[in-house]
């Protein structure tokens, strides 16, 4: 009997090592270089990370609102909630700086804030322009900026409830906004082609910019606020020195065919979507395009974002996905004043998932032989200093 019982313990024993050897065979979740793709069921518009953890929203062309955690590991992305308040188009989503709250535009002239813990709907400002909202600013914990496709800018105080500041100085739509560190100016950039620049601890309008050929599209302060970049739809970066808004010090033709949105990533690089699927990495002062950071294979780019870890570039495209991108490598950039042209080339590739050594896909972004123009659009202006 008790060597029946010794064989039974034996047989459960080695039964329990197979089990064990097999759950150690099970292989561990692949580390990749960046996030997998995240897919949609509709094109999302706006994308946003959260200031301190690894959380994305992302709004798309329904009016959704979506939030995930993201991760390196292979299976690692998750949605956290879905919102779907909005009756039209999600332009922009945009987290608060202490990450509670997300605010969120759209085009059926609403503003929502919404708890990012659990997805709830705080606040609703639900007529709070007179046309379709189209870009948001948040300013600090109690003041955030929206602009629409009229011109209006509007400055709102969460104190109040309501609207402190409100000015149409603009003729076409208010397609992007910035805001220097002292919180004290507000820029914004317009479909009329200029930059206009509003004081909002005054809360007076200062002046616009002489307007520029094309769209103004998008903003960024570069060199420690010292120098603003407007990009444009001919594809055209306008350069700005601090407290010379009235004109461009320089301008930068990138040899693509727009600049729809852009996200500085260093003081001196930002990175460019466009509307040929494109992730331009570029320099300014010396003005150089670096390479190409990724793509969204012949699809437009709607938005950029930047991780609170600066280590990775979010897109999302006209092909449904959300893309991530690794931009750790152009934190140690540095580009020389001088080089000799390149008479042919293409855009070298600047992380693993760029197509730089695909012939076939970069045939048509080649350069071409450069025209004298062209030439001297490239060239910073001799007087132009950092």
């Amino acid at each position: 009997m008790s060597q029946e019982l010794e064989a039974a313990m034996e047989e459960e024993e080695d039964a329990g090592h197979m089990q064990a050897d097999l759950e150690q065979e099970e292989p561990e979740p692949r580390l990749r270089d960046t996030p997998e793709d995240i897919s949609f069921e509709a094109a999302a518009n706006t994308i946003a990370f959260h200031p301190s953890q690894d959380i994305l929203a992302a709004g798309d062309v329904d009016g959704d609102v979506y939030v995930y955690s993201y991760s390196c590991l292979e299976g690692g992305n998750r949605e956290l909630w879905s919102s779907g308040h909005h009756l039209k188009s999600c332009r922009e989503v945009s987290f608060s700086h202490d990450g509670h709250k997300l605010f969120t535009v759209s085009k059926d002239k609403s503003i929502h804030i919404l708890n990012v813990e659990e997805g709830r709907l705080v606040t609703r400002f639900s007529k709070a322009h007179s046309s379709a909202l189209n870009s948001l600013l948040v300013i600090d914990e109690h003041l955030f900026a929206t602009g629409d496709d009229g011109g209006m800018l509007k400055v709102w105080d969460l104190r109040k409830g309501t609207s402190i500041m409100e000015m149409r100085q603009h003729e076409e739509y208010i397609s992007s906004m910035a805001i220097d560190e002292n919180k004290k100016l507000l820029l914004t950039t317009s479909g009329d082609g200029t930059m206009g620049v509003f004081n909002i601890k005054r809360r007076r309008f200062e002046l616009l910019s002489e307007p520029q050929s094309g769209d103004l599209t998008s903003i960024a302060l570069m060199k420690r606020g010292k120098k603003v970049a407007c990009g444009s739809g001919e594809g055209t970066i306008y350069l700005f020195n601090w407290d010379g808004f009235g004109a461009t010090s320089d301008r930068f033709a990138v040899k693509a065919e727009s600049i729809d949105c852009m996200v500085p990533v260093t003081e001196n690089v930002l990175c460019t979507g466009s509307i040929d699927g494109v992730i331009r990495a570029v320099n300014i002062l010396p003005n150089r395009v670096i390479g190409s950071v990724g793509q969204h294979l012949g699809e437009p780019i709607e938005q950029l974002a930047k991780s609170h870890t600066g280590q990775l570039l979010a897109s999302c495209g006209h092909d449904l996905k959300v893309k991530f991108w690794d931009i750790s490598s152009l934190c140690s950039v540095v580009v020389d004043d001088y080089r000799k042209r390149k008479k042919s080339g293409q855009l070298k590739a600047l992380s693993s998932k760029a197509l730089g050594g695909r012939e076939d896909f970069f045939a048509d972004l080649r350069e071409e032989a450069e025209a004298p123009k062209e030439e001297q659009e490239e060239k910073s202006n001799s007087d132009d200093s950092d």
